[in-house]
């Protein structure tokens, strides 16, 4: 037993020294790479953003003194929100979606950012991630499909048409789903923005930056048109 007992206690000696001398370190190394390695993403991200021109300066190199018909533009396939004022192209803006990237309809738990004709039908300033302009989503066009497909009952398209034509925004909650619009990034602002690539996150709506959704706010409205595709 004395013996087995001696070699119980070497093994626990080379082991610890094992750990102390190889795995500590490598552990030390191996995390020491990775916060490197996320602060030059980061960081690289940072110069492409110094890079961005202001929306003032925007209308200034298109001599446009005011944006008095705004209208905004979202192409999905290139992560960006476009801008305009009538037919002029005023400034574009990267733009992150929901997670669901395989959908064009933002039905219920489907987390997908939903394609059509929309138009701003509410503002909040107070919101968790800054400022919301929500759209009219949906609309005539998603709810039919939604009535087709067997999703909502005839009682819920009633209302919900109701809701679209009277009070703007359509609030019932079916499976249609709803409350989708264009957003900010909150207290996540910096890491996303800075992000050298487009991480799609939200529920369906739209994600810019706050510095670019408070320029957004600025100059549109309820009414404004949006489209999405």
């Amino acid at each position: 037993m004395g013996f087995e007992g001696d070699q119980r206690q070497d093994l626990k000696r080379n082991f610890s020294a094992y750990v102390n001398k190889n795995t500590f370190k490598n552990v030390f190394f191996f995390t020491g790479g990775i916060v490197l390695f996320i602060a030059g993403v980061i960081g690289y991200g940072v110069i492409i953003n110094l890079r961005s021109v202001t929306l003032a300066e925007a209308m200034a190199s298109k001599g446009i003194k005011k944006i008095t018909n705004p209208h905004i533009i979202i192409n999905k396939k290139q992560y960006a929100l476009l801008l305009y004022n009538d037919t002029v192209l005023v400034k574009s803006y990267r733009a992150s979606f929901g997670r669901n990237v395989n959908s064009d309809r933002s039905f219920t738990e489907e987390l997908a950012t939903p394609v059509g004709n929309y138009e701003i039908c509410a503002v909040d300033t107070s919101y968790v991630y800054d400022k919301f302009l929500q759209i009219n989503y949906p609309d005539i066009e998603d709810m039919t499909e939604a009535l087709r497909k067997g999703m909502i009952t005839q009682a819920e398209y009633d209302k919900l048409k109701y809701e679209f034509y009277y009070e703007g925004c359509p609030k019932t909650e079916t499976a249609v789903g709803g409350h989708i619009g264009i957003q900010g990034q909150g207290r996540l602002n910096f890491l996303l923005k800075n992000l050298p690539f487009v991480y799609n996150w939200t529920n369906g709506s739209i994600a810019v930056s706050n510095e670019a959704i408070d320029e957004i706010y600025s100059v549109v409205k309820k009414g404004t048109k949006v489209v999405i595709q």
